[in-house]
């Protein structure tokens, strides 16, 4: 008679003995040197420009760019800048803003609608825009920046704010964002429970919906306003009076001025604006990190 011994393991003795667990995962070396080597990459270009902008225009040329000059000139330098060509940099700022609100909320705020309907909505032709708005996300914005500045030429809108406002309100990006991420965050049935209870298709959507797409709205307005913010190609050739100018074209505006003939090398200004124009996006990302990665991360598991 053969005699089968069973062994038990305490879970104890199974957690000791696994290679890692949920509470505790193992530690990968490599995987800790790629981040911190990604980690120094990104942060070096950052303190070179604040170190840089505290530097006199002097101390840019005689000293290492890594450290700091014989003279702390940043406030002396926001100054500067604040008050340079009659305050023209805190005018670029408000074109900044302006084209921020209304093109990138505009844009995120049609991908919200354009993604929910098609998410949850079934009508004639949806494979059809399924296919532009997949063939939209892989056509390149310069590819479209000719195009678009002939058609707004023909329409007189050209050296206006609707002429950047008007191609930011389009992502095609974002609204297959919010398409994927509206397809799995409502689901199907709490919208037939409240259609149960009564409520209108817009009540659904503003009370019920929305709420539970903010996590992708928030995802959506970040990448949508970084776009915008750093857009370069577009108001560049759509705009040419410098009161119209986003803060990316006038600052390329002042770094030009030394290769022009009389004109005034501000490279410290130049660096001190570029400074002020990263701040309001390093804030915005603080405050809204928490909402990018809930969203980032929705629909990933199936329960």
């Amino acid at each position: 008679m053969t005699t089968t011994r069973l062994l038990t393991l305490s879970p104890t003795t199974t957690r000791r003995r696994s290679v890692g667990t949920v509470d505790k995962p193992r530690r990968s070396i490599t995987l800790t040197v790629l981040t911190a080597i990604v980690l120094v990459y990104s942060l070096i270009p950052l303190i070179w420009l604040f170190i840089n902008a505290s530097k006199t225009q002097s101390d840019l040329f005689s000293s290492f760019g890594l450290w700091f000059g014989d003279e702390f000139a940043l406030f002396d330098n926001i100054g500067r800048a604040l008050t340079y060509d009659d305050g023209i940099f805190l005018r670029w700022f408000g074109n900044t803003l302006l084209y921020v609100v209304v093109g990138a909320g505009g844009a995120t705020l049609l991908a919200v609608l354009g993604g929910y309907a098609l998410a949850k909505y079934d009508f004639p032709g949806k494979r059809a825009v399924f296919a532009v708005v997949i063939g939209a996300v892989a056509v390149p914005g310069t590819a479209l920046a000719v195009p678009t500045f002939l058609m707004f030429s023909s329409m007189g809108l050209t050296n206006t704010p609707w002429s950047v406002i008007i191609p930011s309100l389009i992502s095609p990006f974002g609204l297959y964002l919010m398409w994927t991420f509206a397809s799995e965050a409502v689901p199907t049935e709490l919208m037939e429970a409240a259609r149960i209870d009564g409520a209108s298709e817009f009540r659904i959507f503003w009370q019920v919906a929305l709420r539970l797409l903010a996590p992708g709205f928030v995802t959506v307005l970040l990448f949508t306003m970084v776009a915008t913010w750093n857009n370069y190609f577009l108001p560049l050739i759509m705009l040419r009076d410098p009161d119209w100018y986003p803060l990316i074209i006038g600052l390329n505006q002042w770094n030009a001025q030394a290769a022009t003939a009389g004109g005034t090398a501000i490279f410290d200004l130049v660096l001190t604006g570029s400074l002020l124009t990263i701040v309001p996006l390093i804030i915005a990302f603080l405050f809204l990190q928490r909402y990018w990665q809930s969203g980032l991360a929705a629909g990933s598991v199936k329960e």
